[in-house]
């Protein structure tokens, strides 16, 4: 296992990845960016299929002008020592040092269980929209999307863009707690363009609220959807079912280096700095907060590794900003009822 240093190793090719190892890169600091992945952009902008766009181009231009170093198929599988971490790839392991570490490791949908959930074809929303990013056949695919959060939009969006036939969104929270969070994107009119423009996109396909899965049937393979909405439940035929209610942050890295956990997360202060020396955290590993706030923090955490603590100061009111919008999208789209009851089952079943 051979050794080779950096200045700043950032784990996690996603949005905040790649803002924390451009913005150190920008300062001077030599930045290897690690991911289990072959490609870069995390689950979010990855596309084996399609040439990436808009923020995704962006981001990953700059990775390339910044000279960041880039380590694919890479899998942290140790921290034999301070400052060190070993790593595993399919040519053979390595061990990398470094003076100052960005976790940036994301988060994970939430399943929740039901009766036939392990079904072919039952999938996480996100997860069916990154498989069809990378060339799985949808087009003619009848396609129930359910859950809770804009995510749903998002990939209903995305997949009837690609010829899939999406049958409803099944979306948890009630009606009334919508149109609440809906006037409070008055005071956001970049984001309430955002919410109009994916309304806009999936005219004809029903937006059911309360209504979520309780279960899913088929013979050997995903046939139909059970949903329940307003105490009435009925079957609704379908080729995938696509669930996401909410994201958990991938706090597994964190853990092994000695972290310390908070409720949301990884516990940071203002840099972005955990409570192991040397070793900052930022995007979805802190609590779940979406695109804008994880691109933010990932600077604010670069900047900070690569020793420049004015540069990253001058961020903080755009993730306040940012914060505070995430703080009301966690608290319209939080789990209720049974589901809220079934998620808390499952946590404490992984403990």
């Amino acid at each position: 296992m051979s050794g080779h240093g950096h200045d700043v190793i950032v784990v996690g090719a996603g949005p905040a990845g790649l803002a924390a190892a451009c913005r150190a890169a920008e300062c001077g600091a030599t930045v290897a960016l690690l991911d289990d992945h072959p490609r870069l952009g995390g689950q979010i902008w990855r596309s084996d299929a399609h040439p990436p766009k808009g923020k995704a181009a962006r981001w990953l231009r700059l990775a390339g002008e910044r000279k960041v170093g880039w380590i694919a198929g890479a899998r942290v599988f140790a921290a034999p020592a301070p400052g060190r971490l070993a790593i595993r790839r399919s040519n053979g392991n390595l061990e990398l040092a470094y003076h100052h570490l960005v976790l940036a490791t994301g988060s994970r949908e939430r399943l929740l269980p039901f009766p036939g959930w392990t079904l072919p074809n039952v999938m996480g929303a996100a997860a069916l929209e990154a498989l069809a990013r990378s060339g799985l056949p949808v087009k003619g695919k009848r396609v129930v999307v359910a859950g809770t959060g804009p995510i749903l939009l998002t990939v209903a969006k995305y997949l009837r863009g690609h010829g899939a036939n999406v049958r409803l969104v099944a979306e948890q929270t009630d009606q009334s707690t919508l149109y609440r969070f809906a006037r409070g994107l008055a005071r956001r009119p970049g984001k309430l363009a955002r919410a109009l423009f994916l309304r806009a996109a999936l005219l004809g396909i029903p937006y059911l609220a309360g209504c979520w899965p309780v279960a899913a049937e088929g013979r050997g393979i995903l046939e139909s959807a059970t949903l329940r909405r307003e105490g009435k439940t009925w079957s609704e035929p379908c080729d995938y079912l696509a669930c996401g209610f909410g994201f958990v942050p991938n706090v597994e890295l964190a853990a092994l280096l000695g972290c310390r956990m908070g409720e949301a997360g990884v516990e940071v202060d203002e840099y972005q700095r955990t409570s192991v020396a040397g070793v900052h955290c930022a995007g979805e590993a802190t609590g779940i907060g979406g695109l804008d706030l994880s691109l933010v923090e990932g600077g604010i955490a670069g900047y900070a590794a690569a020793g420049r603590p004015e540069a990253a100061r001058k961020l903080f009111r755009a993730r306040q900003s940012h914060g505070r919008f995430a703080a009301a999208l966690n608290e319209a789209f939080a789990l209720r009822g049974e589901l809220r009851s079934l998620a808390q089952d499952e946590t404490l079943a992984c403990r």
